[in-house]
């Protein structure tokens, strides 16, 4: 399929995951859908930076927007039986996106207690805490 002068590259969909972005181009290119994935190198290199410029982008022509939904579709369907078939009853589950990346350890969002507070200011010292939460990688917030 030959471009047109007046063809608009739009982005279709970003990716923290570099892989993830290169699995889905592949996807899209054996279905004879031109595509690219903008933004890899300067993000790979610069990972926290990765937030601020939006994540690893996947761009299509917007003539192909369509079909690009209908063929992940299709595999969004199969992702989701197969995960509603591996997870057990015992698994962990984010509450705000509903993934399974989660772990247990640190949290990453700094929660203090009015108690550290007082005795850190007391004491003059930087606030030694460590809260424990749950984790999720998918949309890096923390739950009890």
């Amino acid at each position: 399929m030959a471009t047109e002068p007046g063809d608009k590259i739009i982005t279709y969909a970003s990716y923290y995951d570099p892989m993830l972005a290169h699995l889905i181009r592949s996807k899209l290119e054996d279905n004879d859908i031109p595509c690219f994935v903008a933004d890899e190198n300067f993000l790979t290199a610069n990972p926290i930076y990765n937030q601020a410029a939006g994540g690893i982008k996947l761009k299509i022509f917007e003539r192909d927007l369509e079909r690009c939904k209908e063929i992940l579709a299709e595999d969004d369907a199969l992702i989701e039986q197969s995960n509603a078939e591996d997870l057990s009853s015992d698994a962990i589950i984010c509450p705000y996106c509903g993934s399974t990346d989660v772990r247990y350890g640190t949290a990453t969002e700094k929660k203090i207690s009015w108690v550290a507070a007082v005795l850190s200011m007391f004491l003059a010292i930087f606030p030694f805490y460590a809260n424990k939460a749950w984790h999720c990688f998918n949309c890096g917030k923390d739950f009890e």
